[in-house]
């Protein structure tokens, strides 16, 4: 059985589609069991990955489990999921990691994460993804409402990956043998702007969507009105003071998956329908 945590997220979702064509025993924790958005076919047990004892029925028969950083008691959850016998635990962490400073809030629970998998006696594989292509979905309000899209560091290249590609590199890691103490950076196969991608939406859609920058002052003032202005000051270390390049294209996710990394246009087209 594999666990997945996240099942209904973005990379959740898409693994859990992932594992099920492949025709693996799929089991998605959630915080209830009468979620409608799985698939049928989906075992469902309840739990909360921040109290690790509440997770006892779901990690029964557990072989590997899929999980996500920034949980409580990382060391406590890692140790529970040890000792209920799992064999193999693949992280969901961030390329910033990779070189990046622990004064980075983003940055340091993501490391903490990955130092409490490293440390649990068990095997992992660590997936280290640049932004995602479904990050655009943020834009759905301001589609909704006009034309314009008002965007933070929009001078910023981001080499997006689609969360369909870091699935597909989960479900390799949680089913086939070679991926122990693995370290992947997966990237998408191109580096593109904010502008790029909403001229992508807008042939796609056929508006004339147009793209607003945000000033430094702006997005500052947008952004610490719905997140802490430590996690503020982390998304200004990454794309003001460089402190981390999301424009590298690495070859590793099409090296893995022996096919092209899917571009932000590919993703866009497979989820237009959001967006209509």
């Amino acid at each position: 059985m594999l666990l997945i945590a996240g099942a209904t997220g973005n990379v959740g979702g898409e693994l859990v589609h992932a594992l099920l064509r492949a025709g693996e025993p799929v089991r998605a924790l959630t915080h209830t069991d009468r979620d409608s958005s799985l698939p049928p076919d989906v075992e469902r047990a309840t739990g909360d990955l921040n109290d690790p004892e509440s997770l006892t029925t779901a990690l029964n028969g557990v072989r590997a489990i899929f999980l996500l950083s920034g949980y409580a008691d990382m060391p406590g959850l890692l140790t529970k999921i040890r000792d209920a016998g799992v064999r193999h635990v693949v992280l969901l962490s961030s390329g910033a990691v990779d070189g990046g400073d622990l004064a980075n809030v983003v940055v340091r629970y993501h490391a903490a994460a990955e130092a409490a998998v490293k440390d649990a006696g068990l095997p992992w594989t660590i997936l280290r993804p640049s932004g995602f292509h479904s990050n655009a979905l943020r834009w759905l309000p301001q589609l909704r409402s006009g034309n314009v899209v008002r965007e933070p560091f929009a001078d910023v290249p981001v080499a997006g990956i689609d969360p369909f590609d870091i699935a597909a590199v989960a479900a390799l890691a949680l089913t086939r043998p070679g991926h122990d103490h693995a370290i992947y950076r997966l990237t998408g196969p191109e580096a593109v702007l904010p502008a790029d991608r909403i001229r992508i939406l807008a042939r796609l859609l056929g508006r004339d969507l147009r793209l607003q920058p945000l000033s430094d002052d702006e997005a500052r003032a947008e952004l610490g009105a719905t997140m802490p202005s430590e996690y503020v000051d982390a998304f200004f270390n990454f794309f003001v003071d460089g402190a981390y390049d999301d424009a590298v294209v690495l070859p590793t996710t099409s090296e893995l998956l022996g096919r092209p990394a899917r571009t932000f246009r590919q993703w866009a087209e497979a989820h237009a329908d959001a967006f209509r």
